[in-house]
């Protein structure tokens, strides 16, 4: 006896970015593409989702240059509550001067703006293992 997969099978991007034009953007281009979202406009709506959310997160796609906490520090935090969940960002900033300047590790995945739908689902989909 074979089911379709439930909805809540699809992963969930967690997505905080300041900008409401560009969430909003990414919230539409991701669901098209299967992905399951939730938004954010800040660190504390971002953190309040992480503890309220009764689901899994998969991955937070968050903004570098946030008012008031870089998406660094939020991403530490968020990872504290959510320890199975990934973290891209996504910066005008190159990566090496992110890396820099401290705001991301090395090992960081980040998603420079301006990017193409594609560029960012190809990215999210290697990071759940491609077949996810």
């Amino acid at each position: 006896m074979s089911q379709a997969p439930a909805p809540e099978s699809r992963p969930t991007v967690l997505v905080v970015d300041d900008e409401e034009d560009l969430r909003d953007i990414m919230r539409r281009m991701l669901e098209r593409r299967g992905f399951a979202t939730l938004i954010a406009g800040d660190s504390q709506q971002a953190i309040a989702a992480c503890r309220e959310h009764p689901g899994d997160i998969d991955i937070l796609v968050t903004d570098l240059g946030l008012p008031g906490v870089s998406g660094g520090e939020l991403s530490r935090s968020a990872t504290q509550l959510r320890p199975e969940m990934s973290v891209v960002y996504i910066s005008g900033l190159p990566k090496e001067l992110a890396v820099a300047d401290g705001l991301i590790g090395e090992d960081a995945l980040l998603v420079k703006k301006p990017f193409s739908s594609e560029v960012l689902v190809q990215t999210l989909r290697s990071v759940l293992g491609e077949d996810s």
